[in-house]
């Protein structure tokens, strides 16, 4: 247990803020030891996984958490399908390469998507046509009331678009110890519909791609349009793409008649990164903070110095612009502290 310690090594911006306490955890019976501690000081308490998640707007006044429980485990269903299992504090990209490596399909197209494991189920993360939901078993959670484990199947996870029961009315009462695929072996489904995956394919001069070449290709389209938080300190995608009902759509399509969507139902899916960009923010820097030049959805710490407060209220003054230009409320996808 150690105080008064700085959160910065731990969060993809690369923002300042301290913890009164800190603690690494590597085992189970570490972690339940360590929350032992905070309930006797009444600490309120942040997990730190990969920390590409989270704005630090403040000193953290509780107890940070930072997950590091590791392994991987396997377990064949059939002759197609197996169960791969791995523990939160393992690297999500790093985990996609391994079960490439072994042929496993179904994460492919989640390729190079920044964080760790255990937070993968919170808020369904998904690209390029697929998410978490679509290959979920299970995953086991410490209940932080009673230090019991727990197991939730898919439908208790209630997986919905960047969403799940552990942002709702899970929140705050879990921890995600580790997290089960269901994955295919052999036969398996190649998804290249879903954005340029198919032209990059075909740049790559491959018709007829396996597995490897999907996760290939989505990790140069990924390169080609997200900065690397190691180079300059971004969260990834700052916003959600927002759902409207259809008639909002069509009337939206009167006033801006190449304004791209995606049925669903009654609904339809706009791209937040086209708002923010058809309301001048693509490359815009405000002070230290910036929205990125070939992503306009991510939000970048242009000069490696700013605080959570720039980031936060540069992420404002986006949600006011496209709420007034386009009647549209856009949502934050990463978790304010």
């Amino acid at each position: 247990m150690q105080e008064n310690i700085s959160l910065k090594p731990y969060n993809t911006f690369g923002v300042d803020g301290q913890s009164k306490y800190f603690a690494e955890v590597r085992s189970l019976e570490e972690l339940i030891e360590t929350l032992k501690f905070s309930n006797s000081k009444k600490l309120p308490l942040l997990f730190l996984g990969g920390g590409s998640n989270i704005l630090l707007t403040k000193d953290f006044e509780g107890l940070a958490i930072r997950l590091n429980l590791k392994g991987i485990t396997e377990e064949i269903i059939d002759d197609n399908q197996i169960l791969v299992t791995a523990k939160a504090g393992e690297n999500w990209h790093q985990f996609v390469m391994f079960c490439l490596d072994k042929n496993y399909g179904g994460l492919e197209n989640l390729s190079l998507i920044p964080g760790n494991v255990g937070t993968s189920p919170m808020q369904n993360i998904g690209a390029y046509g697929t998410e978490i939901k679509d290959i979920f078993e299970s995953c086991k959670v410490l209940n932080l009331e009673t230090l019991e484990i727990e197991t939730f199947n898919l439908e208790q996870c209630k997986f919905g678009y960047r969403d799940s029961i552990f942002k709702q009315e899970g929140k705050g009462k879990y921890v995600i110890l580790e997290v089960t695929f269901r994955l295919t072996r052999k036969n398996h489904k190649i998804d290249v519909e879903y954005g340029a995956i198919q032209s990059e394919l075909e740049k790559m001069g491959i018709t007829n791609p396996t597995i490897q070449d999907v996760s290939k290709a989505v990790i140069s389209i990924r390169q080609s349009k997200l900065p690397d938080p190691k180079v300059i300190g971004n969260a990834g995608s700052f916003f959600k793409n927002p759902t409207i009902p259809n008639s909002q759509f069509e009337a939206l399509k009167q006033k801006f008649e190449n304004i791209p969507g995606y049925p669903n139902g009654e609904f339809v899916k706009v791209p937040a990164g086209w708002l923010i960009e058809q309301a001048g923010w693509k490359g815009k820097q405000i002070g230290n903070v910036a929205s990125n030049q070939l992503q306009a959805l991510v939000i970048i710490s242009a000069t490696g110095n700013a605080t959570g407060k720039e980031i936060f209220d540069f992420s404002t003054m986006i949600i006011d612009s496209i709420k007034e230009k386009f009647g549209i409320e856009l949502e934050r996808e990463v978790n304010i502290i």
